[in-house]
């Protein structure tokens, strides 16, 4: 509408976002943070995962070392027990059987977590004992 003197209204223009760019957004932002929370929490597990892993290990390596220190021949038979380390109880199980060579032992280590399965260990290790001199 014209103005008495034939001059253009006042018009002012305001710069902001519509309401759609706003929420197109927010949108983008959701998925983005959804996104990067579950790579996060897929890495934390993982980290935790190789941790348990590593302790298993360190059990089996254990284990075996207490064997070669020994300087015992073991019979062949299985035997198993509980080990506390990092605050965490362990149970471990040692196979020992013959080999080709009647001078050697074959020992299979398995480690587990004291709530985990016997069937499927964290680690699983296997080392061989020779007769001493």
């Amino acid at each position: 509408m014209m103005s008495a003197k034939g001059t253009k209204p006042n018009v002012t223009h305001t710069s902001g976002f519509t309401l759609l760019e706003v929420l197109v957004a927010m949108a983008i932002l959701a998925i983005t943070l959804g996104t990067l929370i579950k790579t996060v929490g897929g890495y934390a597990e993982n980290a935790s995962y190789l941790k348990e892993r590593t302790l298993a290990q360190w059990i089996a390596e254990n284990k075996a070392a207490e064997y070669q220190l020994k300087k015992e021949f073991p019979a062949p038979g299985r035997t198993e027990g509980e080990i506390d380390m990092a605050n965490q109880q362990w149970q471990w199980q040692v196979k020992i059987s013959t080999t080709q060579d009647a001078r050697l032992r074959r020992l299979d280590i398995s480690v587990y977590t004291d709530s985990g399965d016997a069937d499927n260990p964290i680690s699983k290790l296997v080392t061989f004992i020779g007769k001493p001199l």
